[in-house]
């Protein structure tokens, strides 16, 4: 596969952004999107792009494994190490993969890459103790770069361009779920929910398999669904997709977020998403009690995860 290049305002805008949406594609062939933070890991000789997680959060991984096309978004130059004055939207296609149990070295790297970002990490014997699994299991995710479309602005509207693979032909419209395609959690209370935060992106899966990841507009709520602008170019017609609405606040300190599954009908610029699950957090803008609470939640996820033997799965 050859190498995939990108100009340095690209380039720019992977470096910098302190957040991203990856997306990445469900068993039905719908899509789920979700913030990671890149951390700023790129290498143009290799042509790969990653971000870090861990494995007490490792459903994403178990996703990834299953259907290794992936797309970063990068859509915010908000809190972030860049310029804000380079308003692109970057979508990053390719294909990942995930060792699952790295050794120290890379471990120390992560922590080292990410501390201008993130902050310098809490140490000490409780905090060593207290956050093994969120630290200790960082799993690092390397994206071989299929793809990469950069819209002239963060509302993806224009001629975007596109280094790599050309773009697939549009998709056609998704069998409907057999359960139906309308709402089953409440659409007015995810309609306010979405709203109320700044950043919202829509990712469905593209005709080559690979996410593709959009910012949109939250509107009105009716019986149908949510109401969504979508930018023009996204693929017309009924479709499985996801939703993600975020906010953070500098080093990721005090995040909301918003995530849901569904069914969307897209007619020109405007769509009507129909949620069919929901998820969702807010965390408090205070570093130790994020760091309290995020300790506790990759624990549990790392004793579930043993316990129901994914983790020999991953590796």
């Amino acid at each position: 596969m050859a190498v995939i290049t990108w100009p340095d305002e690209v380039d720019h805008v992977l470096v910098g952004d302190l957040t991203a949406g990856l997306a990445y594609i469900t068993p039905a062939g719908g899509a789920v999107v979700t913030a990671v933070s890149p951390i700023g890991l790129r290498d143009r000789e290799l042509g790969t792009v990653g971000f870090t997680t861990s494995l007490g959060f490792g459903r994403k991984l178990e996703r990834i494994k299953r259907e290794p096309k992936v797309a970063l978004a990068y859509h915010t130059r908000e809190h972030g190490l860049g310029d804000p004055a380079n308003q692109r939207f970057v979508v990053v296609q390719g294909v990942a993969t995930f060792d699952a149990e790295p050794d120290q070295a890379a471990l120390d790297r992560i922590g080292e890459q990410a501390t201008q970002y993130l902050g310098a990490p809490q140490r000490g014997r409780f905090w060593d103790r207290w956050l093994s699994a969120y630290y200790t299991d960082r799993v690092l995710v390397t994206v071989a770069i299929t793809r990469i479309i950069a819209w002239p602005n963060l509302d993806a509207t224009g001629e975007p361009e596109v280094y790599g693979e050309p773009l697939p032909d549009t998709a056609d419209s998704q069998k409907p779920p057999a359960k139906g395609t309308g709402p089953r959690v409440d659409s007015a209370k995810a309609a306010a929910r979405a709203a109320e935060l700044p950043h919202c992106l829509l990712a469905y899966r593209q005709s080559d398999g690979y996410p593709a990841v959009v910012p949109v507009r939250v509107g009105d709520s009716s019986s149908a669904g949510v109401q969504l602008t979508v930018p023009a170019g996204v693929a017309q017609g009924g479709r499985r997709a996801g939703l993600l609405a975020h906010s953070y606040r500098p080093k990721l300190v005090g995040l909301q977020c918003r995530q849901h599954t569904g069914w969307i009908e897209v007619n020109g610029t405007d769509s009507t998403y129909a949620p069919h699950t929901r998820s969702g957090f807010i965390a408090p803008p205070n570093k130790t009690l994020l760091l309290l609470a995020n300790g506790l939640m990759a624990r549990r996820g790392l004793a579930q995860a043993r316990k129901q033997g994914r983790l020999d799965d991953l590796a």
